[in-house]
């Protein structure tokens, strides 16, 4: 029978055992494997709430394998030619001289470049003429008759962007100008528009991963000419990052470029936040930026502005300031849905 192990020789053995474990193994030992866990993305598209048919489309182009910044493109293009949107494109209501003047600006992740027009007139669809600044400049930003030459060198052609409908509202606006000027006021029973500030914004990711996004605007109604919002500002309008996610903006571009909204509301996912919450974050971020004048009695912004936003695993979201819809395509279908909002009302 062997003798009992003693203490100091039953730690010394154990100590030897484990050294020779840590020891490398014989040439040619294959180690245990170790198990990375791909991300699982899948198609998702964000946008306005005008944008439900712009979401489908772009669905249905990448299902057919069309790249991403293209998808958008056409997306964002029914609503450039649908004359009854008088908020961007063709019928899109004008500056305070008559004269129609639209913004876009889109990025396409996987090459990491951006394209962009303001102040362009003429052409109905400024998010083909930015895409294509994109695709064959090294610039980024073109503005005013630059801009409208540059389209017209690739076959674009120059048109009275001015409908039958937004020429009426001009009109009622302008002899509503002030009490003390020379133009007739429309009557107090024929309604009024108010001073929209409708756009269009789309955010897509397909199933590689690979994400862009297009924000096309004809501005505020009635504008300053020569203003321009947001939405040709590359990291306000919108903004991209391949490795992150997409996130653009509708309602008052100048409370957006004061904060860069799209690129920050990138940032917040970047540091984990998911797009809704994302959204929430800028929109607090703009308040907190806004001046006195621009706030109501209870520090309320007096303005709207929304945010949208997608992540590379193609989770969304949306937030506004005040209740307010948004559309999305999570790869299933194509919906209307609430965005989260800070302010119960204005």
């Amino acid at each position: 029978m062997p003798e009992p192990l003693s203490r100091r020789a039953f730690i010394g053995t154990a100590g030897a055992a484990a050294a020779a474990a840590a020891l490398p193994g014989p040439a040619g030992a294959i180690e245990a494997p170790a198990i990375r866990r791909p991300v699982q993305n899948h198609f998702a598209a964000v946008s306005s709430g005008n944008g439900l048919r712009a979401v489908n489309r772009a669905f249905e182009l990448v299902e057919a394998g069309t790249d991403t910044l293209d998808a958008a493109v056409e997306g964002v293009k029914i609503q450039e030619l649908d004359p009854a949107d008088n908020s961007v494109g063709y019928g899109g209501l004008p500056n305070e001289e008559g004269v129609v003047q639209l913004d876009a600006s889109c990025m396409h992740g996987p090459t990491k470049r951006a394209g962009a027009v303001a102040a362009l007139e003429g052409i109905k669809t400024p998010s083909e003429v930015a895409r294509l600044v994109l695709k064959y400049t090294n610039h980024i930003l073109l503005v005013g008759e630059g801009a409208r030459r540059f389209a017209l060198s690739y076959g674009f052609e120059t048109e009275n962007l001015l409908t039958p409908e937004s020429r009426e509202l001009w009109l009622r606006w302008r002899a509503n100008r002030g009490t003390a000027d020379d133009w007739l006021d429309v009557p107090e029973s024929e309604k009024m528009t108010a001073r929209p500030t409708g756009t269009i914004n789309l955010n897509v990711v397909n199933a590689k991963g690979e994400i862009s996004s297009v924000t096309t605007t004809s501005g505020l109604a009635w504008k300053i000419p020569g203003r321009a919002g947001d939405s040709p500002i590359v990291g306000a309008g919108q903004y991209t990052d391949n490795e992150v996610g997409a996130a653009g903006s509708t309602g008052r571009g100048e409370s957006n470029i004061m904060v860069c909204g799209g690129f920050l509301t990138v940032e917040h996912m970047r540091r984990g936040m998911k797009p809704t919450d994302a959204c929430l974050e800028t929109l607090k971020r703009v308040v907190a930026a806004t001046p006195p004048r621009l706030l109501d009695a209870r520090r309320r912004p007096t303005f709207g502005l929304q945010f949208y936003a997608v992540n590379k695993r193609g989770e969304l979201g949306a937030a506004s300031l005040y209740p307010a819809r948004y559309a999305a395509h999570d790869g299933r279908e194509g919906a209307l849905r609430d965005a989260a909002f800070l302010y119960e009302s204005r």
